[in-house]
């Protein structure tokens, strides 16, 4: 094996371990393991990854970007079963992380070509192999602050694949560009002013693609500000709407207090009758006018108390039958919004599996307590069909097929909390079990 050809390719396999650094920074709440754990793994994976790859490389002269490409599609699988997120958040991270690591190794070749320019990329030095880990080292090192403040938070938050997808699109186009601007041949740069064009390009291109994600986070904060004001907006909504059921039901009553001396008079006229059996009759009746259209008070919370109204009337129209048992800490420790989702996505997704069932079988139950003084137990009962698609990140919806954003909403404000949600069901039952710390 020819040392001069294994030690540069070897050089530029070693850039995966930055590479893998770059990936998890991003994704540092998605972890399935400890940052420890998965820093051992990954070395234990890239490390004779990066060897093997040199040796093929030196002794059957493979071309090194087949078998780098190779690396990183292996490392991909191994990255994907590491996190707790789903394709798309994991593919976009991925795939922008080695649009931006090209970047190193084009101005190696810029470097190598002052050094050698009668050699080309397929014959790299060690000293150009050498910047290029340099350089790829200190990628990971200059974005570590934006990615574990910014780039997390986006992950963390934003759930919306169409718009991960597109960031894969515009990661590629810069990571298919880079590809195919590879000086293969050093002599082309030398050819009139291409090597100034060449860097001017390539650092162009890089602030080109750092502007970009830094546009595409502004657009994600906006797209999560817009859902949480859509939120605020509908929990408004049910206040209001509420609101015009207590007004109801006070004018109710004073109609009521109004005609309350008809009543007595036909009472007292059935009294003197000794109609007793007509009393009990009109007494009867009058106590469901009465208690028909009573409000509910579920809570103290009067955004939260209109909340339950709401999708309680929501049941009453669609025929099922509910439970609910609310006992709510006051004053809230957690934010009302984030209270309002959590128990807005539960009882939305139990209307939607109860009207998969004739109205007969419909039935939801909901229990919210406190126990032990420092934590809120949620659990939700609804009956469904019994027809469930899971992935191996849990649920999907079996509307989109993608992961449900209702249980991934329930479980990030869980976890927002140091919490957990728990999601299963049976044949004909689905069950929520939720716990948040108080």
């Amino acid at each position: 094996m020819d040392m001069e050809k294994w030690l540069p390719a070897w050089l530029q396999f070693l850039a995966l371990l930055p590479i893998a650094v770059s990936c998890y920074l991003p994704a540092k709440n998605q972890m399935r393991h400890t940052p420890l754990k998965t820093a051992g793994m990954c070395f234990t994976l890239l490390l004779p990854c990066s060897l093997l790859s040199a040796w093929l490389h030196g002794t059957f002269e493979i071309n090194v970007n087949t078998l780098l490409l190779l690396c990183l599609i292996l490392f991909f699988f191994f990255y994907r079963r590491t996190l707790k997120t789903d394709l798309p958040r994991a593919l976009a991270v991925f795939v922008g992380v080695c649009a931006v690591q090209t970047f190193p190794l084009q101005f190696a070749y810029a470097f190598d070509a002052r050094l050698h320019p009668l050699s080309g990329a397929g014959q790299i030095s060690k000293e150009a192999a050498l910047l290029q880990l340099i350089l790829a080292c200190l990628m990971p090192i200059a974005a570590a602050s934006p990615s574990l403040r910014y780039s997390a938070w986006a992950v963390d938050n934003l759930d919306i694949p169409k718009v991960w997808y597109l960031t894969v699109a515009l990661s590629a186009v810069f990571l298919i560009f880079n590809v195919l601007a590879v000086p293969h041949s050093y002599s082309t740069l030398y050819a009139g002013r291409m090597f100034s064009l060449f860097l001017l390009f390539e650092c162009g291109a890089l602030f080109v693609l750092i502007l970009i994600y830094l546009l595409f986070y502004q657009g994600a904060r906006l797209i999560m500000e817009h859902a949480r004001l859509k939120e605020h907006t509908q929990l408004l909504e049910m206040q209001m709407h509420q609101y015009r059921t207590l007004q109801d039901y006070m004018q109710q009553t004073k109609r009521m207090r109004h005609d309350f001396r008809h009543h007595l008079r036909l009472l007292s006229t059935l009294a003197g009758k000794g109609d007793l059996e007509g009393i009990q009759t009109h007494l009867a009746e009058y106590e469901i006018k009465l208690t028909e259209n009573t409000p509910v008070n579920y809570c103290q919370n009067s955004s939260l108390n209109a909340l339950f109204a709401y999708y309680n009337e929501m049941s009453v129209q669609e025929c099922i039958r509910t439970d609910f048992h609310i006992s709510l800490p006051e004053p809230l420790t957690i934010s009302e919004l984030d209270l309002a989702s959590l128990f807005g996505n539960l009882m939305e997704n139990a209307i939607e599996g109860c009207r998969t069932l004739p109205k007969e079988e419909r039935y939801f139950c909901l229990t919210a307590e406190v126990r032990h003084h420092n934590g809120l137990y949620v659990v939700s009962t609804n009956s469904f069909d019994g027809i469930v698609r899971k992935g191996r990140d849990g649920y999907r919806s079996t509307k989109h097929g993608g992961k449900g954003t209702g249980l991934a909403s329930i479980s990030a404000i869980a976890e927002k909390y140091n919490g957990m949600a728990d999601f299963s069901n049976s044949e004909r039952e689905f069950f929520a079990d939720v716990a948040v710390k108080i």
